[in-house]
């Protein structure tokens, strides 16, 4: 359980899958508190991008359940947002208009889907940048307009695997900095797959780690860091501690 005691927003209950005879995840529970960032690691093949694809409804489960806010949502596609490694903004269209695209595949039309999103440019730091075309942004950009898609098709909750991967290091130590300022304004529940051990302590507030074939939760880590991190964190002795938890967790020390 989350020392934060908030609400609980997002629930997995022993949730099994299957492909063919391949068991890929065998009991997984997991939970995501209200305004938490909680990381999922894991090595590859543990299954991460599957239980993604089961909790944003993409995969049926052969077992269990997922909860949004005591609502039971499993194998429901559209009730969790989910935002993939790629950007995949579309290059003949305005900023605007590719962050508004899940709101006018709702039905919205497009007048207030643009006023519906032109107050979060600013917040979400792209004021400016509305009537651009995304070839015209650096990747930090386009990974922001990427997750300000994500938020407004978001029902409070966002699935992100591996949001800032494919950034340099000086651009993603300024996307994590930005990253916590924002989640922190806007209250957006997040889980989020990530390869990083670094990142995973420096945003999170939990930590899963998901091991083994089938893959199954072995470890649940809080990082008791308070938020906003302060500035030396990544280079203080509590912050190496965690890191080296979590690598022991893993076996790969």
């Amino acid at each position: 359980m989350s020392f934060y005691h908030k609400m609980e927003i997002l629930k997995a209950e022993k949730i099994n899958k299957s492909f063919g005879e391949k068991q890929v995840l065998r009991d997984v529970s997991i939970t995501l508190d209200e305004g938490e960032i909680v990381s999922l690691i894991g090595v590859s093949g543990a299954g991460k991008t599957t239980l993604f694809n089961v909790l944003s409804g993409i995969y049926p489960p052969d077992s269990g359940s997922v909860l949004l806010k005591d609502e039971d949502i499993t194998g429901r596609p559209g009730e969790v947002s989910y935002m993939m490694q790629k950007d995949l903004l579309f290059p003949y269209r305005h900023v605007i208009d590719n962050v508004t695209l899940p709101l006018i595949l709702k039905g919205v039309k497009k007048k207030e889907a643009r006023e519906t999103a032109r107050p979060y440019f600013s917040v979400f730091g792209l004021e400016g940048t509305e009537m651009q075309y995304p070839r015209s942004l650096s990747g930090g950009m386009r990974q922001r307009a990427a997750l300000l898609r994500t938020y407004l098709s978001s029902k409070g909750v966002a699935l992100l695997d591996e949001p800032f991967s494919a950034l340099d290091t000086i651009t993603k130590a300024q996307i994590h900095r930005w990253y916590l300022d924002v989640m922190g304004e806007i209250n957006l529940s997040t889980l989020f797959i990530t390869h990083d051990i670094d990142e995973a302590v420096l945003l999170s507030d939990r930590i899963y780690i998901l091991s083994g074939s089938p893959g199954t939760i072995t470890h649940e880590i809080v990082i008791e860091e308070p938020k906003p991190r302060r500035e030396d964190f990544s280079l203080s002795g509590e912050f190496l501690a965690y890191k080296r938890q979590i690598v022991e967790a893993m076996h790969l020390m």
